[in-house]
């Protein structure tokens, strides 16, 4: 069961990364720290966004492993790991034309702007709606929830599984939640160079995270037929 369990994590592990470094929560996160509400509002945010993150994930692999038969001969998983895989492929190619022109400043959406005055009831209503609502965030979840389930784990090994990837998933955010709270004031620069990395370079990092795992789903749906 441990190699088991290990091989599963490694599956996992690209899309839990991929949640991880996706700049829209990061740069959320980041502006809600700059607030005047951060020492609440930071931790509500996090707490949102695990929460969104454990929900989503639980469903979708309960909901996943009710369709597939652990360690059979499933091609509809297959056919679904190519569907998933032609859709970040897609979703790349809009990322990369979206991507602002060279000297171009990129568009913040209006909801970022009062980000600074949130407190911690906004805060986690917005951590969690990033988390669960967000459509990348709901294709990642699906391929992380594909190998879960096909490896046929127990309720333990699901379990494991499923923390794995939430912790990954949710090292930014807690991460910069957690720096801000030991530094105080000295993590608001740090913070602040990320945030603005993240903002100008959204489109680009997007469309390298989602080429990647959109070959790799491809190649291995199209492996397993």
């Amino acid at each position: 069961m441990r190699v088991v369990l290990n091989g599963t994590i490694g599956d996992l592990l690209p899309s839990a990364l991929a949640v991880a470094l996706s700049p829209i929560p990061i740069v959320a996160i980041v502006g809600v720290l700059g607030g005047q509400h951060a020492r609440t509002a930071g931790p509500a945010f996090a707490a949102g966004w695990i929460a969104g993150l454990v929900t989503v994930s639980t469903a979708v692999v309960l909901l996943v492993a009710g369709t597939t038969d652990p360690g059979g001969d499933d091609a509809g998983l297959d056919w679904w790991k190519i569907a998933i895989g032609i859709l970040f492929l897609a979703m790349a190619a809009k990322q990369w034309t979206k991507r602002p022109r060279r000297d171009a400043t990129p568009e913040e959406p209006s909801w970022m702007a009062t980000l600074d005055r949130a407190g911690p009831g906004r805060a986690a209503v917005l951590g969690a709606a990033l988390a669960a609502a967000n459509p990348k965030n709901l294709a990642l979840t699906l391929t992380a929830a594909a190998s879960i389930a096909e490896a046929g784990l127990d309720t333990t090994g699901t379990a494991l599984a499923l923390a794995v990837y939430v912790v990954i998933g949710s090292t930014t955010v807690a991460g910069s939640v957690a720096f801000h709270l030991a530094a105080g004031e000295r993590a608001a620069r740090p913070l602040a160079e990320i945030k603005q990395f993240m903002a100008d370079n959204n489109a680009v990092i997007m469309t390298v995270v989602l080429l990647l795992l959109g070959a790799k789903l491809l190649g291995d749906g199209l492996a397993g037929l």
